[in-house]
C-alpha cells in the first residue's frame, strides 16, 4: 500500500493493509479504515488507479460552488430568501450584477440548483472513492478555494446569520436579552427586515451569543462581513482540527478531511448558509484532540465552552469521560470543564441574568423530513403529534444510554464510533431537522473506526439531499403528496408563523 501512497504522504496506520474479503475474494483498496471493493469500483466504471477521477470530482464540486454563488449574487432569487425584501450591494457581495441578471425563474432556479445538488453528491463520492490517488496538497488547495469561493455568496437558503445580528443588536445595542425579547421589538432596526424569526427569542448558546454582540456597534455592512469571515475562518479550524485528530489515530488524514470538508451538505449549507455550528464545533474537536494527547483539564474546558455556544454537544461528555482512563484522567477532565463551567456562567448570568436559551419553541415545529413527522405519517397518527416527540425524546435518550453502558463494558466498539451513533440517534429524534445538522456527526464518522457510521452519515447527507432539495417539493406537490398536510403539520405550520410574523 505505501507504494501506492502518493510521494511525500504519510503512511498508513500500523495495520492498515491490502486485504482479501472474506469469501469474495476480491482484492480491496485499503484507506485507514476504509475499504472499498476493487471489482465493485471497476463494474461502476470507475480505474481507481487513476487520479484524474479524483481530480475531476474535485472539480466538479468546485465548480458546483462557484456556480451557486454566481447565480445567487446576480439579483434577488429563491437561492437568498432575505432578497426578496432587500437585496444591497453588501449582501450580494463582490460578484453581484458582475455578469448581469442570469436566471431569475423561481423554478427554473430551483431545478437547476436541484440537479446541481446530486452531481456534487456523486462528485463527493467519487472524491473518497478516489482519495487514495490525492495528494494532501491537492485536497487542501481545493478546500481553501471552496472557501474563498463560499465566502463571496450571499447566505444561501435561509436567514440565520441576519438572525445572529438581530439578536447581537437586540442586546448591544438596545439593551433588551435577546432570552426574554424578540427581534419584533425593535422593528425600527435595519437588520428587521432581513430576519426571519421576529417573534422568537433567540435560541443560541450564551458564548456565541456574546461572541457576535462584539460586532453589534459596527455598521451592519460591516458587520455582516466580520461574521461571515469569522465563521470561514472557524470552518478552516474544524476542518484542521479533524485532520489533527485523524493524525492522533493514525488515520490518513486525507480522507477523513475529504469526508467532511467536501460533503455537499457541509458546503452549501453549512458554509454557505454561514451557520454558527462550526463556532461549536470547533472547541467539540479540540476537546477531543486535546484528550487524544492527554491534556485531560484542557479537553474539559474545550467541551464546556461547545456547550456554552449550543447545548448538543453536551452528548460528547459521557463518552469523552469513558475514554478518560484511568480514573486519574477522569477527574482531571471533570476538574477542567468544572474550571470553564465557572467563568462561562458567570458571563452568562451578568449578561442574560438567569434567562436560558429558548430551545423550546423549536423542538415543537416540524419540519416535513424529520423522523418524528415520517414516523408519524407513516403510522396513521398524521406527522410528528406532540406525543410522538415525546416519544422519540425517550427513544433518544435511551439509545444514548445504551451506547454509553455498551462502551463502558467495552462491547461498544470505539468511543468516538460511539459518540457518533448517539449523534444519529439525536438527530433521528428532532423534529426540526435541518440538513446542515449532518455536521455534527460527520467528523465523529472521519475519525471514528466504524465503517457503518460512515456509511450512516453518507446515507444520511442523501437523504438530506434528496428531502431538502427545491424539486422534491415540486415533485411531491404534483403528485399530492403534503408531508405537512395534515392537522398536526398544518398546526406546526401556523406555530412557526406566529414565530416568523
Amino acid at each position: 500500500m505505501r507504494d501506492d501512497l502518493a510521494q511525500g504522504e504519510p503512511s498508513a496506520a500500523p495495520g492498515a493493509v491490502a486485504s482479501v474479503a472474506a469469501g469474495a475474494g476480491e482484492r480491496t483498496i485499503v484507506v485507514p479504515r476504509f475499504a472499498l471493493p476493487e471489482a465493485r469500483m471497476r463494474s461502476w466504471g470507475l480505474a481507481v488507479s487513476r487520479p484524474v477521477y479524483g481530480f475531476a470530482a474535485l472539480a466538479t464540486l468546485l465548480a458546483g460552488c462557484l456556480a451557486v454563488v454566481v447565480f445567487a449574487a446576480a439579483g434577488p432569487t429563491v437561492l437568498v430568501p432575505s432578497s426578496s425584501y432587500a437585496f444591497p450591494g453588501w449582501v450580494a457581495g463582490p460578484l453581484g450584477g458582475i455578469f448581469g441578471r442570469l436566471i431569475s425563474s423561481p423554478q427554473t432556479l430551483n431545478y437547476g440548483f436541484s440537479a446541481l445538488l446530486l452531481a456534487m453528491t456523486l462528485a463527493y463520492g467519487i472524491a473518497l472513492a478516489s482519495v487514495r490517488m490525492l495528494s494532501m496538497r491537492t485536497i487542501v488547495i481545493t478546500i481553501l478555494a471552496l472557501h474563498a469561493v463560499l465566502l463571496l455568496s450571499p447566505p444561501l437558503q435561509l436567514t440565520d446569520l441576519f438572525n445572529y445580528l438581530g439578536y447581537s443588536r437586540l442586546g448591544a445595542l438596545h439593551d433588551l436579552n435577546p432570552y426574554t425579547h424578540v427581534i419584533g421589538n425593535v422593528p425600527h432596526d435595519p437588520i428587521y427586515g432581513l430576519t426571519s424569526w421576529h417573534n422568537m427569542p433567540s435560541p443560541y448558546g450564551p458564548a456565541f451569543t456574546l461572541l457576535t454582540y462584539s460586532v453589534a456597534h459596527l455598521s451592519l455592512p460591516v458587520a455582516y462581513w466580520v461574521l461571515k469571515t469569522a465563521t470561514v475562518l472557524a470552518s478552516l479550524g474544524f476542518i484542521a482540527l479533524v485532520w489533527r485528530c485523524a493524525r492522533q489515530l493514525g488515520h490518513d488524514p486525507r480522507f477523513a478531511v475529504l469526508f467532511v470538508a467536501a460533503n455537499p451538505i457541509f458546503l452549501i449549507y453549512e458554509l454557505g448558509g454561514f451557520h454558527n455550528d462550526v463556532f461549536m464545533l470547533v472547541p467539540a474537536m479540540a476537546s477531543i484532540s486535546l484528550l487524544l494527547a492527554g491534556r485531560d483539564r484542557r479537553s474539559g474546558a474545550a467541551l464546556m465552552l461547545a456547550v456554552a455556544v449550543k447545548f448538543t454537544m453536551v452528548l460528547l461528555l459521557p463518552f469523552l469521560l469513558l475514554a478518560a482512563r484511568p480514573s486519574r484522567r477522569r477527574v482531571r477532565f471533570l476538574t477542567g470543564a468544572a474550571l470553564a463551567v465557572v467563568p462561562l456562567a458567570v458571563a452568562s448570568v451578568a449578561a442574560f441574568g438567569f434567562s436560558i436559551p429558548n430551545v423550546s419553541d423549536q423542538s415543537t415545529i416540524l419540519t416535513p423530513f424529520s423522523g418524528p413527522n415520517l414516523v408519524g405519517l407513516l403510522l396513521g397518527f398524521g406527522g410528528g403529534a406532540p406525543t410522538l416527540l415525546r416519544i422519540a425524546n425517550v427513544v433518544a435518550v435511551v439509545a444514548v444510554a445504551i451506547l454509553v453502558a455498551a462502551v463502558a463494558r467495552g462491547r461498544g466498539g470505539d468511543w468516538i464510533s460511539a459518540a457518533g451513533f448517539a449523534t444519529l440517534a439525536l438527530l433521528a429524534s428532532l423534529a426540526w431537522l435541518m440538513p446542515w445538522y449532518v455536521v455534527w456527526v460527520l467528523p465523529l464518522a472521519a475519525i471514528g473506526a466504524s465503517i457503518r457510521l460512515r456509511r450512516a452519515a453518507i446515507a444520511f447527507t442523501v437523504f438530506l439531499v434528496l428531502s431538502f432539495m427545491p424539486a422534491t417539493g415540486t415533485l411531491l406537490a404534483a403528485l399530492h403528496l403534503r408531508p405537512m398536510g395534515s392537522a398536526v403539520g398544518q398546526a406546526a405550520n401556523a406555530r412557526s408563523h406566529r414565530l416568523e410574523q
